[in-house]
């Protein structure tokens, strides 16, 4: 056996190893869960007249059983990325973002939305489906996070990097061993609440929120998700913003070959 493959036995190994124990983790840790649950409601429903302030203490007893849930279930999720099987093709990135805001645009919102999205993006090569779960995630975030606003302005805009070049906004390992092909900066931009420029590295961490979730619905995984699912097609995101004045979510992905 030559070394790369005992290396690669042993990344499947680990791989399954962390899979088997997250799965072990969130089964074992739902069963409490739900005891806490239903006895905080069977108190609440066999003593209706219970003081205000024992009531709200039930509440959030059950508010915080119900999250603890919501995040095993997402950290779950997470751990099944490094295992989903990748098939990169040629993939019309045009058609796709169009496909992606016309669904999104299909759910109630208050806010009506400016879609600014190039149609002349160049083929990249990548996995359509992850492909399809980044973008669903991001222009979702870029319309959550401009709740408020009159209008809701959202683009998509792109630039090709040569062979060899890096763009000011890659990050210096964007795409690893891919360095040296021809690559694609998708910009995701918005004029939403935006955060601190020293705020970012956060939104990649587990459970990265930087807003109250009363305030804006959510775990903190898409982000993180997003990074997992581009860098298992080679590519890299990375994000950047301002206080009030949105914020721009950089992919970058190998151009498809011509």
């Amino acid at each position: 056996m030559s070394e790369l493959e005992h290396l690669q036995r042993q990344l499947e190994a680990s791989r399954a190893e962390l899979q088997d124990f997250v799965s072990t983790v969130s089964h074992d840790l739902r069963a409490p869960l739900r005891h806490i649950n239903a006895y905080a409601q069977v108190i609440a429903e066999d003593w209706p007249e219970l003081p205000a302030e024992m009531a709200d203490h039930l509440s959030t007893i059950r508010e915080s059983a119900q999250l603890l849930s919501r995040q095993l279930d997402g950290l779950t999720q997470l751990s099944r990325l490094a295992g989903l099987p990748v098939s990169l093709e040629p993939v019309n990135v045009s058609t796709l973002v169009r496909e992606v805001a016309d669904d999104l645009a299909k759910h109630p919102s208050t806010t009506a939305v400016d879609w600014q999205l190039a149609c002349d993006v160049p083929p990249v090569l990548a996995d359509k489906t992850m492909l399809r779960q980044v973008l669903v995630q991001l222009l979702g975030n870029a319309l959550k996070f401009s709740r408020g606003r009159d209008t809701a302005q959202i683009s998509l805009s792109w630039q090709c990097t040569a062979a060899g070049q890096s763009h000011p906004s890659e990050p210096s390992n964007a795409l690893g061993s891919e360095a040296d092909s021809p690559t694609c900066c998708l910009r995701i931009t918005d004029q939403g609440i935006g955060f601190r420029p020293e705020q970012a590295g956060k939104l990649f961490k587990v459970f990265g929120k930087l807003h109250p979730a009363r305030e804006f619905e959510g775990l903190g995984l898409g982000l993180l998700q997003c990074r997992k699912l581009m860098a298992r097609q080679a590519g890299a995101i990375s994000i950047s913003g301002a206080v009030d004045q949105g914020c721009c979510v950089t992919l970058h992905l190998p151009l498809a070959s011509a």
